[in-house]
């Protein structure tokens, strides 16, 4: 059912992640409505490939050589892994064997893929001599870097670069792989963001391929998205395991509508939606709380506007809060009885529940849904007895 996420978390795994531009919304209809030309070369009338728009759009924009697209990037990690190392080591930092969504593990779906984990380093320090030695010491066919973007290690803590483990794989005449994840495609300054590493970026220093997401802060469908060595990505498309992890055509439609949007930055800011919750301004999501509050006040709901932290959410950015605003409520008869009547309003409203009140952040409602908001609101007040 759809929901509003009040919440402030803006890629929240629980509500679905990123909501969707208009332009990918519409493109996803269309092509569940009838057919289309998925696999049929328009102009030879043969057949065609499914993952040729995308794949271009996605190598353009990452300045990639090749690029493919598969259901998740979980999938895209396992697949890449197959490819290149079934049956061989790869060489994994101690630092780097994270858990993500879940529950599953780097070393569970490694071991799945058919590759053997080779560990390295310790849990806080790694060094580019420690994979050497690796390489040195028995079957290796890959070097499996990973982001830590759900955690952030500080203090003494050491860890070796791309662009330091990039001559290493090539002296040993095997692939560079880099778990990315978050799929960051924009400039995260034009954001209001720390500094992170983008795929075209660690392309640059040395990755043969990286592996990133589609639905996190790229802002699309759940996707994978691979890029890199041309060679590589054909080996990974002609993989069994390629046509398991297939992605259908309103996937691929969404996918393909939300990249076409980053040819042209700004607009991709406008229309993003995920993009646009994360540049707001405090003082805007401020200004649309207190006229929210207004409303609700009228209504008869006693509410205020509250200074709130908000957060990136889907596993990125996890030391980083977004300064925003809410809307606190103090229901007499107790905070979880309210939120619990939001929950069962049409639609569902997802709050925070905190300090004995029920707060709702602005960020991630959307302007259009403001309406529908007072609405559940108000109902929700009046049914919980508040």
């Amino acid at each position: 059912r759809p929901v509003i996420n009040a919440t402030g978390v803006v890629l929240h795994t629980n509500l679905g992640r990123a909501p969707l531009a208009r332009a990918a919304r519409e493109a996803m209809a269309r092509a569940a409505q009838g057919y289309d030309h998925l696999e049929l070369d328009l102009e030879s009338g043969r057949r065609g490939s499914r993952y040729v728009p995308c794949a271009d759009l996605v190598a353009e924009l990452t300045g990639a050589p090749a690029a493919l697209v598969v259901t998740h990037a979980a999938a895209a990690l396992m697949l890449a892994l197959a490819t290149v190392a079934r049956g061989r080591g790869v060489v994994v930092s101690r630092g780097e064997l994270v858990e993500i969504g879940g529950g599953f593990r780097i070393p569970e779906i490694l071991e799945r893929s058919g590759a053997r984990l080779v560990e390295v380093g310790s849990t806080n320090r790694t060094r580019g001599a420690d994979y050497a030695k690796a390489l040195r010491g028995g079957d290796v066919a890959a070097i499996l870097k990973v982001h830590r973007s759900n955690f952030r290690m500080s203090g003494f803590t050491e860890e070796a670069s791309l662009s330091e483990l990039a001559p290493l794989c090539g002296e040993a005449g095997i692939p560079l792989l880099y778990d990315l994840g978050s799929g960051l495609l924009t400039d995260p300054a034009a954001l209001g963001l720390p500094p992170e590493p983008r795929a075209g970026e660690a392309l640059a220093q040395g990755a043969d391929l990286v592996v990133v997401s589609g639905d996190k802060l790229l802002g699309g469908p759940q996707a994978g998205l691979v890029v890199g060595r041309e060679d590589l990505v054909a080996s990974l498309r002609s993989d069994p395991m390629c046509r398991a992890l297939r992605v259908d055509k309103v996937t691929l439609a969404g996918l393909e509508a939300t990249l076409r949007l980053y040819r042209d930055p700004e607009r991709a800011l406008r229309e993003i939606p995920t993009l646009r919750m994360l540049r707001a301004g405090a003082d805007e999501v401020r200004a649309r709380a207190e006229a929210v509050a207004v409303r609700l006040e009228a209504r008869g709901v006693p509410c205020a506007a509250v200074p709130h932290e908000g957060a990136v959410g889907g596993g990125t950015y996890p030391d980083v809060t977004l300064p925003s605003w809410a809307l606190r409520l103090e229901p007499s008869g107790g905070a979880e009885g309210l939120a619990f009547a939001l929950r069962r309003q049409d639609p569902p409203v997802v709050g925070r529940v905190e300090d004995e009140g029920v707060l709702l952040d602005l960020r991630t409602v959307d302007p259009d849904e403001e309406d529908a908001l007072v609405g559940a609101v108000a109902g929700a007040w009046r049914g919980a007895g508040a």
